[in-house]
């Protein structure tokens, strides 16, 4: 993966080995990506009881379909069963914060990564919940999360809480200002697994999301939208106490490697570190953001774009003189001014044995 540099003004940046026995892409080969794990997990121990937090509406509304299914499964095996399904966006951070979690518990998200968010800020509101052992079973239009963890389908993911592996996980505190640009609230705090996003990226999602019909091809339907509009995105980013005020294109902050639609956003991130990654497009033209995002989809080659910086940090700031919109773990929610901090190893999390 890659190597810190530094100079006075800047914070560390990442450079980044070419993988030579990769074929040359888009003028460059592929990276070489960093393990999703820097640190070996242990044998997990079978649950007494699942307490499976489910959104019926994810993936095309097959989450309760695949809950039924994991539901049963699991009871087969001996494993006691408590589900419990969200009525409305952000339900699950009061269904989860409600849980009342006994030593040999595991608590299973079903849906996205959103879904998984909404699940750990619920539990991230209790001091209790630190260490606390959490589980994935991959039911919404983007699995990012699910993918790095090699969890593709159900009956793997399935296999992960029966005889799987505990694997220490970081997440990223973040406060905010509820409510999109236009309709904000009060500050807020989510607690992110996978993705930060600011910039193009969100005003792509923003589109998206009013495609859903399309599934997953909905994502690059509305990047290219937004390289299209290309508006003027002036920000002022701190990282870890050294700031940055300028125009700028997008800000991709990763814990896991994959967003969007399975693509490989943070070739440098692990989610075991101690860190988050930060992928920072500089202001270009659109010519200039449709090669990066070219080089992007070509597994990660983007980092190598000369207006590409990439970063790791424990703690960022985004300010700008007007709100501006926030993707949290997929899921568009809130507004400029925004504060994050790593938190080490504060969960874990199950994965197949084989990994």
């Amino acid at each position: 993966m890659g190597s810190d540099s530094q100079n006075l003004t800047t914070p560390a940046r990442i450079e980044f080995e070419a993988d030579i026995v990769s074929r040359i892409k888009k003028g460059v080969h592929k990276p070489i990506f960093a393990p999703i794990f820097t640190k070996k997990g242990s044998k997990g121990t079978r649950p007494k009881r699942v307490h499976l937090l489910v959104n019926p509406y994810s993936g095309k509304r097959k989450g309760r379909k695949i809950a039924d299914e994991v539901t049963t499964k699991l009871r087969e095996e001996g494993v006691n069963v408590e589900a419990h399904y969200s009525a409305y966006s952000g339900h699950l951070v009061t269904l989860a914060s409600e849980l009342v979690v006994k030593s040999g518990d595991l608590i299973v998200s079903v849906g996205g990564d959103g879904t998984f968010s909404e699940v750990l800020t619920g539990r991230m509101m209790l001091e209790s919940a630190k260490k606390e052992s959490f589980a994935v079973i991959p039911a919404g239009t983007g699995n990012s999360v699910a993918y790095d963890l090699k969890l593709n389908d159900v009956d793997t993911a399935i296999n992960a809480i029966l005889n799987g592996t505990k694997h220490a996980l970081d997440l990223a505190r973040v406060e905010l200002t509820e409510g999109l640009p236009g309709s904000e609230g009060e500050r807020m705090v989510r607690y992110s697994h996978n993705l930060v996003t600011w910039g193009l990226g969100v005003d792509s999602n923003i589109k998206a999301e009013k495609m859903r019909w399309l599934g997953p091809v909905r994502y690059d339907l509305g990047i290219l939208m937004a390289i299209m509009a290309n508006g003027r995105r002036h920000a002022t980013l701190t990282l870890d106490g050294v700031e940055m005020d300028d125009d700028f294109t997008l800000f991709l902050i990763q814990n896991s490697q994959t967003g969007g639609s399975e693509l490989p956003l943070a070739p440098g991130a692990s989610l075991d570190d101690g860190k988050m990654d930060i992928g920072i497009l500089k202001k270009m033209p659109r010519r200039g953001i449709l090669k990066a995002f070219g080089m992007l989809k070509k597994d990660g080659r983007h980092v190598f774009h000369p207006q590409v910086d990439y970063h790791r940090f424990n703690r960022l700031e985004i300010t700008t003189e007007q709100p501006t919109a926030i993707n949290i773990d997929g899921e568009n929610l809130g507004s400029t001014p925004l504060r994050m901090e790593v938190l080490p190893s504060i969960v874990n999390v199950m994965i197949p044995l084989s990994e």
